[in-house]
C-alpha cells in the first residue's frame, strides 16, 4: 500500500465510524427515496413543459435518449431526479433560483446536487463556467440552464404551488421582458 498517491492517500484504509454507521442507516430505505425523486422529477418535469418552459429531463418521451433509458433503466426507478430547464439567460436563471430560494423555500442553491430538498444551479456560471464558450454550447449548456436535483420533502403539490409563485414572481419584476411565452417556448 502506498500511503503517499492514490485513493489510500485520499480516503484513509477505513472509513470513519460515523460516516460508515450513517450509511448503513439510509441504505434500506434508499430504494423509496429514489423511486420519490424520480417520480416527482418527472411529474415536475411535465408540468414545466406544459407551462412552455424549455425543459430537458430523460424521462420526458421527446428527449433525444428516452429511448436508451427504457432499455437500460431498473425498472420501477424512473428516469431519476435530474432535471434541466433552460430560463434563456444568466439572468432571468439567477432570478427564478433567487424566488425559489429566498421568497417560496422550494430549493436551495448549490453545485453539489443529491440531497432530500430540493437543489439547483445554474450550471454555465457554477459547474461549467470553466469550459470555453463554445463547448458548453457544444454540450447544450445554455447561460440561463438551470440544474434542478429534486427533492422529496413536503407534499408535491405543495412544492409545486411554491415553483410556480417563484415563476410568477420573476415574471412580475420584469413583465415587458419576461413574460413566459416569450423565453420560454419549446
Amino acid at each position: 500500500m502506498d500511503l503517499q498517491e492514490g485513493a489510500l492517500m485520499l480516503l484513509g484504509p477505513t472509513m470513519n465510524a460515523k460516516v460508515a454507521f450513517e450509511l448503513s442507516e439510509r441504505l434500506p430505505h434508499l430504494p423509496l427515496r429514489m423511486q420519490e425523486h424520480s417520480r416527482r422529477a418527472a411529474e415536475y418535469a411535465s408540468r414545466m413543459r406544459r407551462l412552455g418552459l424549455r425543459v430537458a429531463y430523460p424521462g420526458l418521451p421527446d428527449h433525444p435518449h428516452h429511448a436508451r433509458l427504457l432499455a437500460i433503466a431498473n425498472p420501477g426507478y424512473g428516469a431519476g431526479g435530474m432535471l434541466c430547464v433552460d430560463m434563456g439567460t444568466e439572468d432571468r436563471a439567477n432570478r427564478l433560483m433567487h424566488h425559489l430560494q429566498n421568497t417560496t423555500r422550494f430549493g436551495l442553491m448549490a453545485v453539489s446536487l443529491g440531497y432530500y430538498e430540493t437543489l439547483m444551479s445554474c450550471s454555465g456560471s457554477s459547474t461549467s463556467s470553466e469550459m470555453p464558450p463554445e463547448d458548453r454550447a457544444r454540450a447544450g449548456i445554455s447561460p440561463g440552464l438551470v440544474r434542478m436535483s429534486v427533492g422529496y420533502n413536503g407534499t408535491l403539490e405543495q412544492r409545486w404551488a411554491q415553483f410556480e409563485r417563484a415563476l410568477s414572481l420573476m415574471q412580475q419584476q420584469h413583465p415587458d421582458r419576461d413574460a413566459a411565452a416569450k423565453y420560454c417556448k419549446v
